[in-house]
């Protein structure tokens, strides 16, 4: 707790010092002070925007999540499948998100719903990726005497291959976690008028950088919190399954 103080403390000082060695003007970089003042004064109206995108974040990450880890057993059950669909799986994040926004927009409209699209497509690869891959590298010796057993591969599914699998998968949704809001305010920048990515995109065209740097701190806040709460939730599952 010491360390994080005395590194919030350093940063703000070199922030500061930045400012008063190169002399920059507040709407270039506006000082500590200044973005403190108009988190204080502009509470509510943030709040009520980092609720929206709180809510974006939260339904993109359990349909982006759960999307992602059927898709990684389906592939599990069919060889076949995954050397069709893992292929294409890599090539999808070879398309940067930010040009996939606008499309979005066009077919979904300016509310919630193109939102929470950007936060499903970050969030469903890492999950995917990692289930499969821990249910991929079940012990062999394991599948071969489930098999011997007369276990059907859906009960080897079930009760061998994903128990094995669930590490992988927690380290997919930590991983998640940490860039699902990245997706709702992606969508919140190309359009609409609700949440922190689109009171940035305001403040930035009236010049109001402190308000800028404001939601951006509680962006940050917003997206520690949240991956911690996740990481929080997994070991909690992780104490009472027992795996």
């Amino acid at each position: 707790m010491k360390t994080i103080a005395a590194l919030i403390v350093v940063t703000l000082a070199l922030w500061q010092g930045v400012i008063w060695l190169a002399g920059m003007p507040p709407f270039l970089l506006p000082s500590p002070t200044a973005v403190a003042e108009a988190l204080w004064l502009n509470r509510a109206e943030i709040l009520r925007h980092a609720g929206f995108t709180l809510s974006e974040v939260v339904l993109g990450f359990l349909l982006g999540a759960l999307l992602g880890a059927l898709l990684a057993i389906a592939m599990g059950f069919s060889d076949r499948l995954t050397a069709v669909l893992r292929p294409i799986l890599t090539f999808s994040q070879t398309i940067p998100v930010f040009a996939l926004a606008p499309i979005l927009t066009l077919w979904l409209g300016f509310g919630m719903a193109p939102k929470i699209a950007m936060t499903v497509l970050i969030v469903f690869f890492p999950v995917a990726s990692a289930f499969l891959d821990g249910l991929t590298r079940t012990p062999q010796s394991a599948l071969d005497l489930a098999r011997v057993m007369g276990a059907s591969p859906t009960r080897i599914m079930r009760h061998l291959r994903i128990p094995a699998a669930l590490p992988q998968l927690a380290t997919g949704l930590r991983l998640a976690a940490v860039y699902a809001p990245i997706g709702a305010v992606i969508g919140e920048w190309v359009g609409g008028a609700r949440g922190l990515g689109a009171l940035m995109i305001h403040a930035n065209g009236r010049m109001k950088t402190d308000l800028v740097f404001a939601a951006l701190l509680v962006l940050a806040v917003l997206t520690v919190v949240f991956a911690r709460l996740v990481g929080l939730a997994l070991a909690r599952a992780w104490r009472r399954f027992g795996v």
